[in-house]
């Protein structure tokens, strides 16, 4: 199975990740603009809110491989991103349990876009039970060759995707803010690590 990195990703890449026991890591993609690559989708008192990491625009292009895009660090938006999930998710049952794990992370300036997003990855597999074997491409493919399933393009913020209707997976859980807009589909695995907590697996399974 083929995905592309993703920033806080959304539930149905951990719904993957849990299915396959080996997950291929587009690791030689050209970097993405308006992807999931580099923003995340939570629920805050006011509806979904967008996050997005800053990157450094080297020479004018993006055309570059994924694992040389820099993130961009003169700007404070680790601590805005920290206050933002802080104010979203401060009454959730297990934010507190999960909280300084997560901003560690971002604490921690990793240089590149992907060091940071696999860091993420990482952590939220061991949160959720999730044990996949993540490697990495070592060419890109437009068309990869076998039966491999490529979801690659799959998930992305500005295309829907049934992917968790297609696993049996569509159902509701406990959301913060779940009595204003009714149940919130497609946000980052934070919403429901920091909701649901050591029943996550169970969800994603």
């Amino acid at each position: 199975m083929l995905l592309s990195t993703a920033y806080f990703p959304p539930i149905e890449y951990f719904a993957l990740l849990a299915r396959y026991s080996v997950v291929y890591m587009e690791a030689c993609e050209t970097y993405s603009k308006q992807s999931w690559r580099n923003r995340c989708r939570i629920l805050s008192a006011n509806g979904p809110l967008d996050l997005n990491v800053p990157v450094v625009h080297e020479g004018g292009s993006f055309h570059i491989p994924i694992k040389q895009i820099k993130v961009e660090y003169t700007t404070p938006w680790v601590v805005r991103t920290e206050r933002a999930i802080e104010s979203a998710y401060s009454s959730a049952p297990y934010f507190d349990h999960y909280r300084d794990g997560v901003f560690a992370i971002l604490d921690s300036h990793p240089e590149t876009l992907w060091e940071l997003n696999l860091r993420i990855i990482r952590f939220f597999c061991e949160k959720t039970g999730i044990a996949p074997d993540i490697r990495f491409t070592t060419e890109f493919a437009a068309v990869p060759e076998g039966p491999q399933e490529d979801y690659r393009a799959a998930i992305h913020p500005k295309k829907p995707n049934t992917i968790m209707r297609d696993l049996g997976l569509e159902r509701p859980y406990w959301q913060v803010f779940g009595e204003r807009f009714g149940f919130t589909p497609g946000l980052s695995i934070m919403d429901l690590l920091f909701n649901e907590g050591p029943e996550s697996p169970e969800y994603l399974r």
